[in-house]
């Protein structure tokens, strides 16, 4: 098995320790995510926990939950009226718990899923973890169709470089879940991350940022290539 799949998987396992019965529990987006969503239909499938329901970050989760023969504890935000845990990847977290998230363009459903939830546990391989961020990965942006030329020259501005994303497999532009699309950006210059993200959220025309704050977030749970795991509380 390789490497990095041993330390995701042990990060998902560690997480489904927090979870409880009857738990509405927040699935979020992303490979390592996706490990933990299959740690938890093996516990659901053998009756280990009971009554829990899923509330997908993403449509590739919601489509996960469902081949996985979930389909029947899948709820939207609307059906509801809180999540207790959300469990969710990242594409970097620096030593202060902050986050790059929105690989997957998924960044805006995943900060409100993750940012409702009264508990929200981060699970990466130790890959992910950086002394600040963005360091590897850009920023991801969502943007208004409309604005996407404004904002990436506003963010050119800023110092720095800001490129609207394309896919393989697709023509044209990524389109969100939201209809939206996704400006990469990676700036110049190291900032405050709570600073940046609300330096780039005054732009007119933005959707989400995907920077998460640290304050936000209740532990960080690292999964080694030896497939122990640490945590940051």
């Amino acid at each position: 098995m390789d490497n990095i799949v041993i330390a995701r998987e042990a990060a998902a396992r560690e997480a489904i320790k927090y979870l409880r019965d009857k738990y509405v529990v927040g699935v979020g987006t992303g490979s390592t995510a996706m490990a933990f969503l299959r740690e938890l239909h093996k516990l659901i499938i053998s009756d280990s926990i009971e009554e829990i329901l899923l509330v997908p970050t993403s449509t590739e989760t919601e489509i996960e939950i469902i081949k996985l023969g979930l389909a029947h504890l899948l709820r939207y935000p609307w059906q509801v009226n809180h999540v207790d845990v959300a469990i969710d990847g990242a594409d970097e977290v620096d030593r202060r718990k902050n986050l790059i998230k929105g690989g997957g363009a998924a960044l805006t459903r995943e900060k409100i899923i993750d940012y409702w939830a009264r508990e929200f546990i981060v699970i990466v391989d130790e890959t992910k973890v950086f002394p600040s961020i963005p360091s590897k990965h850009p920023i991801p942006i969502e943007v208004i169709p409309f604005a996407w030329s404004i904002i990436k020259a506003r963010l050119e501005e800023l110092g720095g470089t800001a490129e609207l994303r394309f896919g393989s497999g697709k023509r044209g532009p990524i389109v969100t879940d939201n209809g939206n699309y996704i400006i990469d950006y990676m700036p110049k210059a190291v900032m405050n991350p709570d600073d940046m993200e609300r330096i780039i959220k005054e732009i007119p025309g933005v959707v989400e940022v995907g920077i998460f704050s640290g304050k936000r977030i209740s532990k960080v749970i690292i999964g080694r290539i030896d497939g122990s795991v640490t945590t940051m509380d």
